[in-house]
């Protein structure tokens, strides 16, 4: 399934406000880059990389940003890791290119080369030594069609993998079937975005695309849930 197709049974909506067609060139156009991405630029990107750290990533390590949309982590994680060493995927490359011309300070850290356009999971391009990754506040804009095979992709390319960090929103059993306010405030949804999934459907679906996931005690901005997956081998 890629990112165009829409479950069965939907409308003709777009599966998210980033898929809706011009929605990138408008939002550049007005200088938006870090609006778009949700907010919240300077707490979430901190929040993002405390995570990290907090997990042991260390700068040697190979990380993978999936959905980094302006850099918002990567203008702080290229210092932090060895030169090179990050690598980004985002549906938008223009997106991309914007957060890298404006938002990272040291250019000589990152080759321009490991940001990539990526409109389906399928990491071209992509080197297999990559040890660490996270998709953060992407997962909330997809069905769990669609975050079953993001996570099958991540599996399948990169056999050096230690953990992936995922965020998603979660609803309880009885309250699934209608919009839930999350804890943060934004309202989610069983069948548009943004999407809200039963723990247990996302706890099943990481476990069949081959990780083992723990969900982790920690407050997120607008109430993600955050999901650390071992791959096993």
């Amino acid at each position: 399934m890629t990112r165009e197709e829409r479950p069965k049974g939907g409308d003709e909506r777009p599966i998210s406000p980033y898929h809706a067609p011009g929605f990138y060139a408008d939002a550049l156009a007005r200088g938006r880059h870090r609006d778009i991405v949700g907010g919240r630029w300077e707490e979430t990107g901190l929040i993002q990389m405390q995570l990290l750290l907090h997990a042991g990533l260390e700068p040697q390590h190979h990380f993978l940003d999936i959905g980094a949309g302006s850099l918002r982590l990567g203008c702080r994680l290229v210092p932090y890791l060895q030169p090179n060493h990050y690598w980004a995927t985002d549906l938008s490359g223009a997106l991309l290119q914007r957060g890298y011309e404006v938002e990272l300070a040291d250019k000589t850290r990152l080759s321009p080369d490991h940001l990539i356009e990526d409109a389906n999971f399928d990491f071209p391009g992509l080197p297999d030594h990559i040890t660490h990754a996270m998709v953060f506040a992407v997962f909330t804009h997809l069905p769990l069609p669609m975050l079953a095979h993001g996570l099958a992709q991540v599996h399948a390319r990169f056999p050096a993998l230690d953990w992936l960090m995922f965020t998603v929103f979660i609803a309880p059993d009885d309250r699934f079937a209608s919009p839930v306010r999350q804890p943060d405030g934004v309202v989610t949804h069983p069948d548009r975005a943004p999407w809200h999934h039963r723990m247990s459907d996302v706890l099943a679906t990481a476990r069949a695309a081959g990780f083992a996931p723990t969900p982790l005690p920690t407050e997120l901005p607008r109430g993600q849930w955050l999901i650390q997956a071992h791959p096993l081998r």
